[in-house]
């Protein structure tokens, strides 16, 4: 597609983009969204082939998600479990000394993505990494956790 292509036909479907967007996200989040998926098409414009509509949409749609899951309010850790403050001490510190365990790069993903709330992209580019590793080591360390913490809840 060439760019001349690229720009008439994102006047045509930039409506459609901007209701979708809206009707997950409110107006002011919806344009930031749908600028971002120009961008994004905008980045591939010569590997891209009409109709542009529906992959436009597709990606409409899922940034919005990403962005209505960061939206997401935390809850601390030692909100989670209900009981004495001392009881969610030692919870804390249970799952901290089992991160530690973890491989390097399990704890550095973990840390970043949950404790910091940092976004893929970002620890990509702060560790050199590609986004799909670090999902797969972050998917690793979830795993490892989880068996480890149920391993210690058997003893």
């Amino acid at each position: 597609m060439t760019q001349e292509e690229f720009k008439s036909e994102v006047r045509r479907i930039r409506p459609e983009l901007m209701a979708q967007a809206r009707r997950y996200l409110g107006e002011e989040e919806a344009e930031d969204t749908v600028q971002d998926v120009l961008l994004r098409l905008w980045q591939m414009v010569g590997e891209l082939h009409r109709p542009l509509a529906p992959l436009a949409l597709r990606l409409v749609r899922n940034f919005s998600i990403d962005r209505l899951r960061r939206q997401r309010p935390a809850v601390p850790l030692v909100e989670m479990e209900e009981g004495s403050p001392q009881d969610n001490t030692d919870l804390l510190d249970e799952m901290m000394r089992l991160v530690a365990t973890l491989p390097d790069m399990q704890q550095v993903v973990l840390r970043l993505r949950h404790m910091e709330g940092m976004r893929m992209s970002e620890i990509a580019l702060l560790t050199g990494s590609t986004e799909t590793a670090l999902r797969k080591a972050l998917s690793r360390a979830r795993k490892a956790l989880l068996q480890k913490l149920r391993n210690s809840d058997n003893r």
